[in-house]
């Protein structure tokens, strides 16, 4: 939110104006719905639906696609399945890159999240995450399901979970959600969690304390 807040610009967008900014990319060494930023200004009513749009093989209304049928049935094929038996033969593989688009999408359909990529360095997994657009305000709703996959597929290949590498080419807010947008960015740099700085933290524990990545247990912070 800082970075669009500091270096957008205005732009507009099919649900109205927004503030654009650069592509950023970025890296997250650990993170669950327990994390103290999340519980302090996440909206924990959304948590559910979010994780719904990846747990979920079907499309959830509101939104217009399932990122859970993108990586466990898309097009017939089992992502998550195939990039495991990619590592697992080939540790060294630099080709467990999979999509969640494929040509002639629907213009209104066309997912944010556009691919993941796992590589295996130094006995951790490592996955990249690509968007073509986020929204910042919202992103974190995003950012442990994800996690939750890469946790998924570092148990399956029995390592433990690396950073979570995201890249976002259009970060953005909408105009409407600015001034809960400066007021979340007042409010962190009171609690001095500003930009550049970061909470201790567990970094590189094994996925398999998926507890913390659970719906139900974000839903429990108030």
């Amino acid at each position: 939110m800082n970075h669009v807040r500091s270096n957008g610009g205005p732009a507009e967008d099919d649900r109205g104006p927004i503030i654009e900014a650069p592509p950023v990319l970025f890296e997250i060494a650990d993170l669950g719905w327990d994390d103290p930023v999340l519980e302090s200004y996440g909206d924990a009513g959304k948590i559910a639906l979010y994780s719904s749009k990846f747990s979920e093989l079907t499309v959830v209304p509101p939104f217009k696609y399932s990122y859970g049928g993108r990586i466990r049935r898309f097009q017939g094929v089992n992502q998550l399945r195939w990039v495991t038996d990619v590592l697992r033969a080939k540790p060294f593989s630099k080709s467990g890159w999979i999509s969640l688009t494929a040509p002639g999408e629907r213009q209104d359909a066309v997912p944010c999240l556009t691919a993941l990529a796992f590589r295996l360095r130094e006995g951790r997994l490592v996955m990249t995450a690509t968007f073509r657009s986020q929204n910042a305000l919202t992103c974190y709703l995003n950012y442990v399901p994800l996690r939750s996959i890469q946790c998924e597929v570092a148990d399956d290949l029995e390592v433990s979970c690396g950073a979570m590498r995201i890249f976002v080419d259009v970060p953005h807010i909408y105009a409407v959600d600015v001034p809960a947008v400066d007021d979340i960015l007042r409010l962190s740099e009171r609690d001095e969690l500003s930009e550049g700085e970061s909470l201790p933290g567990p970094a590189g524990r094994s996925g398999r304390d998926l507890d913390r990545l659970r719906p139900d247990r974000g839903q429990r912070a108030s």
